[in-house]
């Protein structure tokens, strides 16, 4: 379902004609401040009234509702808390504009106008504080189209930002633009994972790529079964035979022909349906395999956003998309395969196939002389086990200070990473007799043993992030519904505009 669109207008928040008007409160606030009293004085201090009673006390994520009766314009006048003043960040604007933005949805509002939330007495800097406000908003508007009869009839269709500081309207303008672009790159991330693989196919990405690059002015390309084999992409191509869908080996470009800027890999894995291939799952909750390219995803999504933005640097994003099954022509235990860089892989488990086709992508970014590539995927169960489901996805890398602007980017964006070891013991597990290296390393350090096999198709600044805990969640939570989570465009989205300033 597409977003609504976001405008930004100088004036004061009471006077808009909207059918839910938002402004906040922090906890523990006696008398408000700002927009907020300025529509308490013309609803005749009824906010004030709520707080005396207990009925608002500005507690994080909590909405109330009231109903001006023609002393302001607006039908509906949400109050969204933003918790404890001593507590409050980004994220706690973005949850803020987020929990006000649902509520007023699930009232039926179809226009929404509301000031930015942090602006003012929260501290934050305007544009932030205007992003936030934008993502949260859009985030939790945020659903699945999906294939049904029946469709959910209540939808906002406009969202309006009001700043009565007319020295911060440019800053809030720019804000909204950012956080437009960034909440639409993560809703194709989450349709795109969301999508059901029989139409989520291989192709369906690369169709998606195209629009992508013909909506925001990339290049693309996209490789078949004969591209990559003219690469020598064995890896990529082992996956992918038993596969029923032809494979597709994307390439988008942002400032393609650009020497004069550092260039940035963007790189996603991208199976699109993953069985284990004739290392077979368990049929109990394959269907979750669906979201098996959501690093993949998140690249497009990302890429979508960056090329909106316009950012001043030359970004690749490359994602190997193919599915996993378990046909007469699949490869199978105990193959050995030659990736592109001509380093040999016994194969122990086929359904460890997302750190083959990621070999070989790993390898062509190389020939974009990158400053630094950025992996995702949902690679192992086993950082799930490590860092619990929907805490922070598993990060290594081989330079500190790509680590760094990474963790950096993951705290602003709210989707945090924990830094993990590539100790060189862990290579130890993938070694054989029968080739330069094996597929799997077994169960025990798995999260690490499939890093460290990364690491031998890279030649430049490298970080992989094991985003398998962070891609979905089961239930409704404070960014949306349940569902693909989108993890990673907002984060990729950061790293790269922090690079553009640094």
């Amino acid at each position: 379902m597409p977003l609504p669109p976001v405008s930004v207008r100088h004036g004061a928040i009471q006077d808009a004609d909207a059918d839910a008007l938002i402004v906040n409160l922090f906890a523990g606030v006696a008398e408000p401040g700002g927009a907020t009293v300025a529509v308490d004085t013309a609803l005749g201090g009824a906010i004030r009234d709520l707080i005396r009673t207990g009925d608002l006390t500005g507690a994080a994520g909590e909405v109330k509702v009231l109903y001006p009766r023609g002393a302001i314009p607006a039908r509906r006048v949400l109050v969204t808390g933003l918790g404890p003043a001593d507590a409050f960040d980004v994220h706690a604007a973005r949850r803020a504009a987020a929990a006000a933005a649902r509520a007023a949805r699930d009232l039926g509002a179809a226009s929404l106008a509301t000031i930015v939330h942090g602006a003012g007495i929260g501290g934050l800097d305007a544009e932030r504080a205007a992003q936030a406000t934008v993502e949260g908003m859009l985030a939790a508007l945020y659903r699945y189209d999906a294939p049904k009869q029946k469709k959910d009839e209540k939808a906002v269709k406009t969202i309006e930002i009001i700043t009565l500081d007319g020295a911060q309207l440019s800053s809030v303008e720019a804000g909204a633009a950012v956080g437009a672009a960034v909440a639409d790159g993560v809703a194709l991330a989450r349709d795109l994972a969301n999508g059901p693989p029989n139409i989520c196919t291989p192709g369906h990405m690369a169709d998606t790529a195209r629009r992508i690059a013909a909506d925001v002015g990339l290049d693309v390309e996209v490789g078949d079964r004969a591209w990559a084999a003219g690469y020598g992409m064995g890896a990529f191509l082992a996956v992918a035979q038993g596969a029923g869908h032809a494979p597709a080996f994307i390439v988008l470009s942002h400032n393609a022909a650009r020497t004069d800027v550092p260039t940035l890999v963007l790189v996603g894995k991208g199976v699109t349906f993953d069985t284990g291939g004739i290392s077979i799952k368990p049929s109990e909750g394959m269907e979750a395999m669906r979201g098996d390219m959501a690093g993949a995803a998140a690249v497009l999504g990302a890429m979508q956003a960056i090329g909106r933005l316009k950012l001043p640097l030359r970004v690749i994003g490359i994602t190997p998309c193919t599915e996993n099954m378990p046909d007469a022509n699949a490869y199978r235990p105990a193959d050995v395969i030659t990736a592109s860089n001509g380093k040999t892989i016994e194969i122990i488990s086929t359904d460890a196939e997302g750190r083959m086709i990621l070999a070989d992508a790993l390898v062509y970014a190389a020939r974009f002389q990158p400053a630094a590539v950025v992996d995702l995927a949902t690679l192992t169960g086993a950082c799930v086990v490590a860092l619990g489901q929907n805490i922070a996805a598993g990060l290594f890398s081989n330079d500190d200070a790509l680590a760094g602007r990474l963790l950096a980017a993951g705290d602003a964006s709210r989707e945090r990473l924990w830094r993990l070891p590539l100790w060189p013991e862990y290579r130890e597990a993938i070694e054989t007799e029968r080739a330069d290296m094996k597929n799997s390393g077994g169960r025990q350090g798995g999260v690490a043993t499939s890093a460290v096999f990364l690491q031998e198709f890279t030649s430049y600044p490298w970080a992989h992030l094991d985003i398998a805990g962070m891609m979905e969640q089961k239930k409704g939570w404070d960014l949306g519904p349940a569902g693909a989570t989108g993890y990673g465009v907002r984060l990729l989205v950061e790293f790269v505009r922090g690079w553009a300033v640094a």
